[in-house]
């Protein structure tokens, strides 16, 4: 019994030592040594399918310019001048007449999807799954022994499904019509708008007539399943363009909305308007760049300290311009609005002045980074959905203010009869002063919502100043019921007739139909009531 330990102990050691040494089959090494392309991308996808430390060491050798061949074909990858060598494991000096091992973009690019593919059989599922899917958008048919190993292994179901297609893009290429059928019916399923390409071209016809895919089965089952993925991305444009459009929609609301309370109440023509979005902005930048300096640790919630603060600043500068210039233009439109645009100018020198011409980043907090991915191939921002509702956000906080409170009262009441709530004691001047500076703070508020879309400039606020308004005449001067439905619906129009018309048309289009629809409707989806319309 303790003779047959003893064979058995052997025999494991002379099986670990054949393990350590032979790593790699010198067969599968010794095309990276030679001319053939084909050849030597086929076997970076077979060495990696390996999966182990050797192919790894290998494979960034290759990649780092250190691997080198013999006159006779034997691969050695060097370093220090100690060549180790992958088919026996053994290390020793480097020896006379190695050439480096060329590597050109084609074989490097498989290098770098032979290694980003090795992540397939990391323990990490999640690792796993970003590499399942990183594979699926840009596949190569080298990968398919590493593909094959990892569906082996693979535990997961949903890991494995992508595997699975990603297997039977692979097999498109197959000689086999039987498997290239059985491919194409797998793919029936997929939203990958790559796999359309190599689809059509099956049912492409050679210079002689004869198709490109010689089997008709397979043709046939091509044509279903390029039907099946055109009407999947079919919807996934429809869904996505629907979110898009909600998404544009509530940042014209919140753009709109500020300008909707002070031009219903007042009737000033505000070209400024969108320098207050832009003041805003900026507050959320400087309150950014205070996090990072003095609480570095805690830079995710500078955006709840940027809310209040660029409310306040934008509010503020909204009051000392109803107090010191629009004051004195009621009544005046046409001086307001030259007034007010002579105002928007020197707001943009302004921050030019301090913050310089060049556009500033704010990024975004890690909790709105990322998002969801639905549909396969639609990805719905975190940043996008955290707006959309905090415009829902806004728009409840105003419709309580003017509904609920005795602020509200006033401003309706100054809306609707301005000479009878000045008769009745409501005062007049300071509730347009208030009104200002709140209408002021929505565009601040609106100024940090777009910050967290794109980087921020002196002149983000005018790529917004005229779609405000054609959101507020379009509502009705001074309903809010009007400016939501007529931003959401803006919003919408814009994104579906972006991809058809194009951006610049799908803007002519809309302003026409507003022109056109204003002359029908002066006053908007919604009339404004009271005896100061009549």
């Amino acid at each position: 019994m303790k003779q047959l330990k003893k064979i058995i102990a052997c025999a494991a050691l002379l099986a670990c030592a054949a393990l350590a040494h032979a790593a790699i089959d010198p067969a599968l090494l010794k095309p990276l040594a030679g001319d053939d392309p084909d050849a030597r991308v086929e076997a970076i996808g077979k060495i990696a399918a390996l999966a182990n430390e050797d192919a790894l060491k290998v494979l960034n050798a290759l990649k780092d310019d250190v691997l080198f061949a013999t006159p006779e074909g034997q691969v050695l990858v060097v370093e220090d001048n100690k060549a180790w060598d992958p088919a026996t494991g053994k290390t020793a000096n480097a020896p006379d007449g190695i050439d480096t091992v060329t590597v050109n973009n084609r074989l490097r690019a498989a290098v770098d999807s032979a290694l980003s593919g090795l992540q397939l059989l990391s323990p990490d599922a999640a690792q796993r799954r970003a590499a399942a899917a990183a594979l699926l958008k840009n596949i190569d048919p080298a990968q398919a022994p590493l593909i094959n190993k990892a569906l082996e292994k693979e535990a997961d179901p949903g890991i494995k499904a992508t595997l699975q297609l990603a297997a039977a893009t692979v097999n498109l290429q197959s000689p086999d019509a039987a498997l290239r059928r059985a491919a194409v019916v797998s793919l029936a399923g997929s939203s990958n708008a790559s796999l359309k390409p190599v689809l059509e071209k099956m049912l492409k016809k050679n210079p002689d007539g004869t198709y490109m895919e010689a089997d008709e089965s397979v043709r046939l089952a091509a044509v279903a399943t390029l039907n099946n993925i055109n009407g999947r991305l079919a919807r996934t444009e429809f869904i996505g363009n629907l979110f898009y459009g909600v998404s544009l929609g509530s940042v014209l609301l919140l753009a709109a909305l500020g300008l909707a309370i002070t031009f219903g109440l007042m009737g000033i023509i505000n070209m400024a308007h969108g320098e207050l979005l832009m003041i805003g902005a900026y507050t959320t930048y400087v309150c950014q760049t205070m996090f990072r300096k003095f609480m570095p640790d805690s830079i995710d919630l500078y955006l709840v300290v940027a809310l209040p603060a660029a409310f306040l600043v934008a509010a503020a500068i909204g009051i000392l311009l109803e107090r010191t210039v629009i004051r004195w233009l009621y009544g005046r439109p046409l001086e307001t609005l030259l007034a007010t645009w002579g105002i928007s100018l020197v707001l943009m020198q302004s921050v030019r002045s301090i913050f310089g011409a060049q556009n500033v980043e704010v990024s975004n907090p890690s909790w709105m980074s990322g998002g969801i991915t639905v549909l396969d191939s639609l990805v719905l921002s975190w940043n996008r959905i955290v707006i959309i509702l905090f415009a829902m956000c806004v728009v409840v906080a105003v419709w309580l203010i003017l509904n609920k409170t005795r602020l509200g009262l006033f401003v309706r009441a100054v809306t609707q009869n301005r000479r009878m709530a000045d008769c009745v004691g409501v005062p007049t001047g300071r509730i347009d002063m208030m009104t200002f500076g709140l209408g002021s703070g929505i565009a601040g508020l609106g100024g940090v919502a777009l910050s967290q879309l794109g980087n921020v400039g002196p002149d983000l606020g005018q790529a917004y100043i005229v779609d405000s308004f054609m959101v507020v005449v379009l509502g009705g001067v001074g309903q809010l019921a009007g400016t939501v439905i007529a931003a959401f619906g803006l919003g919408e129009i814009n994104k579906f007739l972006e991809p058809v018309a194009g951006a610049v048309l799908a803007k002519i289009a809309i302003l026409v139909f507003i022109i056109i629809f204003i002359q029908k409707r002066p006053q908007g989806l919604f009339a404004l009531k009271g005896r100061s319309v009549e």
